[in-house]
């Protein structure tokens, strides 16, 4: 097996990951002046000139490593609260690229693919995954075909002035409503703080 291809997709999660769990530790230990700076900006924008259009490029937001490890904590912590510790929760930007991921204990391998499909398929819609079911039906190819995808509950967008930034993606529990919940509680852990 080459795991030469594998080491750069194992980089950027870990990197991420590393940021989330040293946000955490900064709340748990009562730092909140180094956890209210982290978060303050929860939207990075890729800024440029404003004749950066003109050169063929434009800008793009997304979340910050701490704004995405917010989200996943709160969302995971809504589970556990549920009983449900055992899902994994991605948080994506809009491209699908994971920010933040946390593997409940006990979580199926399963649920970390699903969790990142449930998150990219809310970002790249600017939907719900549960209100893009109806979408799937129907006689020959449908969106559910698309790569990377997936239509089940547990998929929230993230959406800063109206546009879909991210997604978060939970997957694991028995019902996918169950899923939501906890990825909803994720978002509304964040909400106060995107502009």
């Amino acid at each position: 097996m080459n795991t030469s291809r594998r080491l750069p997709r194992v980089l950027a999660l870990a990197v991420p990951l590393a940021a989330v769990l040293a946000t955490a530790a900064c709340g748990d230990a009562g730092d909140s002046a180094a956890s209210a700076s982290a978060v303050s900006t929860a939207v990075v924008s890729a800024q440029a000139p404003a004749d950066q259009a003109a050169k063929g490029t434009v800008a793009s937001n997304r979340l910050t490593v701490a704004t995405a490890g917010k989200a996943a904590q709160a969302a995971l912590a809504k589970c556990q609260a549920d009983g449900l510790g055992f899902v994994t929760v991605s948080v994506v930007d809009r491209a699908g690229n994971v920010q933040a991921m946390l593997r409940g204990d006990n979580a199926a391998q399963h649920t970390v693919e699903a969790s990142r499909q449930k998150g990219y398929t809310a970002a790249a819609f600017g939907a719900n995954t549960s209100d893009l079911t109806d979408r799937t039906k129907g006689d020959g190819a449908t969106v559910a075909d698309l790569p990377g995808t997936l239509f089940l509950a547990g998929g929230v967008s993230v959406k800063s002035a109206n546009a879909s930034i991210a997604g978060i993606g939970v997957g694991g529990a028995p019902d996918g409503r169950a899923d939501q919940a906890c990825a909803a509680a994720g978002l509304d852990a964040i909400a106060g703080s995107l502009q």
